[in-house]
C-alpha cells in the first residue's frame, strides 16, 4: 500500500516524524528474501527505538546499546530472550540490571567486560551466552590475539558460556565487494579460532553496514542490487555458525517522513530563502554537507495564493529556525509557487534522523512521532515535547 503523502501530512501537525508500518515491513521482506530463511534478523534500536512496536516478523532479536534503550524494551515489555545486550561501555549495575530482567545473551568489547559479566551472573548463579566483539583496528570491540586467549581459558569463566563471535566494522557501506572481503577476513579468523583453541562457535552476529542511498532518484533498485549482491557470501557464512545478521538504518530508513511547514519566504542577493518551522536539529542526513545534497522532497501546497517572493519556479534554500548560518537544510532545490503555509515532506528519514540532530538548541521543542499503520491511519505515539525545562535548575 502506497503511502498517500498528501493526505496524512494534512493531518499532523509541523514539525512532526512519520514512520510507516507497511515500509519497514516491506524493507524486512527485502532483506529476508535476499539472505534466506536460515539467517536470523537483529534490529539495532538506536537507528529508531519507535519502531519497535510495529517489528516485523521477519525480525527475531534486536539490539540494545545502553541502559536506556533497555529501559525503552522494559518500558514497552519486549520478551527479554530477544535483546541481544551490547554497547562499548558496560558497568556492573547495567550488566545486573538486564540479568535481572532476563536477558542472557551479551557482548563483551574488553578484558573488563568479560571480567564483569562473568563476576555479576556467577554472583547471580546465572549462566548467560557471551559473544565475544572481534575488533576492526578501531575502539571497539577486542584484538584478535586476545580475543583467543579468553576462548581458549573459557573453562575459567562460571558465570557465562562463549557462544560464538560478534563483528560489525562500520555504516555505510557502498561497494558490496567491501563487505564481502571483510566477511572473507572474518570467517578466516573463524577457521583460526576452531583451529587453534579447538572451539566449535555456535553463533554469529554480523552487521554488514549496508548503505542507504539519500540522495539518489533510484534508491531502491541501488540498495537492492547491493544486498543481492552480497546475499551468497552472507549465505555463506551462516554455514559456519547459527547466524543473526543486525543492522538499523538499512532496515528502518526509507520508513520515514519528516514534515515542516514554510514559515517565511524571502529573497537575500537574488538568492530565495524559505525558513521552515524545523531544522538541522530535527532532521540528520548522513553525508549532507552545508545542505549541498538533495533529499527527495515532496512540496504540498496549502497556501490559496502565493505572493510575489515565490511565484513561478525558482531554485530554494531552505534553512530551519535556528539562530545559526549552520541551519541550512538544502540549497537549490527547485519548487513552483512555494509560498508560507506549505508543508515540505522529506522522506527516508526513519533512521537516526529524530535522534542525532542538536534537539536543545534554542529551547525549540521536539516533534511529534506518529505511526502510519498498516491500513493507513495515523496514531500519535509522541506528543511535541518542550525542551525549555532542561535549560533551567531542577528546583526552578
Amino acid at each position: 500500500m502506497a503511502v498517500d503523502i498528501n493526505k496524512i501530512c494534512n493531518e499532523v501537525i509541523s514539525p512532526s516524524y512519520i514512520f510507516s508500518e507497511e515500509e519497514f515491513a516491506s524493507r524486512a521482506a527485502l532483506v529476508r528474501e535476499s539472505f534466506g530463511e536460515d539467517v536470523n534478523l537483529c534490529f539495532s534500536i538506536k537507528a529508531n527505538p519507535f519502531l519497535l512496536g510495529i517489528m516485523p516478523d521477519q525480525i527475531s532479536k534486536v539490539e540494545v546499546c545502553s541502559p536506556g534503550e533497555l529501559d525503552v524494551c522494559k518500558r514497552l515489555k519486549l520478551p527479554p530472550e530477544m535483546i541481544i545486550f551490547s554497547g562499548v561501555n558496560k558497568s556492573k549495575e547495567e550488566i545486573r540490571v538486564a540479568l535481572e530482567y532476563g536477558v542472557r545473551n551479551i557482548t563483551a568489547e574488553s578484558k573488563k567486560h568479560v571480567d564483569y559479566i562473568n563476576s555479576v551472573a556467577t554472583d547471580m548463579n546465572i549462566t548467560c551466552d557471551l559473544l565475544l566483539r572481534l575488533s576492526d583496528e578501531s575502539q571497539f570491540g577486542i584484538d584478535g590475539d586476545e580475543l583467543l586467549g579468553y576462548i581458549k581459558n573459557r573453562d575459567e569463566y562460571k558465570g557465562f558460556k562463549i557462544a560464538g563471535l560478534h563483528y560489525f566494522t562500520g555504516t555505510q557501506k557502498r561497494r558490496p565487494s567491501a563487505i564481502m572481503k571483510e566477511i572473507d577476513k572474518f570467517m578466516a579468523y573463524i577457521d583460526r579460532v576452531e583451529a587453534d583453541a579447538n572451539f566449535n562457535i555456535e553463533r554469529i552476529e554480523y552487521g554488514t553496514g549496508l548503505a542507504v542511498d539519500y540522495f539518489s532518484k533510484d534508491a531502491l533498485n541501488e540498495e537492492t542490487a547491493r544486498i543481492k549482491e552480497i546475499a551468497p557470501k552472507i549465505k555463506e557464512l551462516s554455514k559456519k555458525a547459527d547466524l543473526t545478521v543486525e543492522m538499523g538504518r538499512f532496515f528502518s530508513a526509507p520508513c520515514g517522513y519528516y514534515v515542516t511547514e514554510v514559515m517565511d519566504t524571502k529573497v537575500n542577493d537574488g538568492v530565495h530563502y524559505a525558513i521552515v518551522d524545523g531544522g538541522i536539529h530535527q532532521l540528520k542526513y548522513d553525508g549532507q554537507t552545508q545542505g549541498m545534497q538533495i533529499p527527495e522532497i515532496t512540496h504540498i501546497k496549502n497556501s490559496q495564493s502565493c505572493d510575489e517572493v515565490g511565484s513561478g519556479t525558482n531554485k530554494w534554500t531552505l534553512c530551519g529556525s535556528l539562530c545559526t548560518t549552520a541551519d541550512v537544510i538544502a540549497r537549490s532545490v527547485e519548487f513552483t509557487d512555494l509560498n508560507c503555509k506549505d508543508l515540505l515532506v522529506f522522506h527516508r528519514t526513519g533512521a537516526y534522523s529524530m535522534d542525532e540532530g542538536i534537539s536543545l538548541l534554542l529551547s525549540r521543542d521536539m516533534p511529534s512521532i506518529y505511526i502510519l499503520d498498516k491500513a493507513n491511519q495515523l496514531n500519535k505515539v509522541r506528543s511535541r515535547v518542550d525542551t525549555y525545562k532542561y535549560h533551567v535548575p531542577d528546583n526552578m
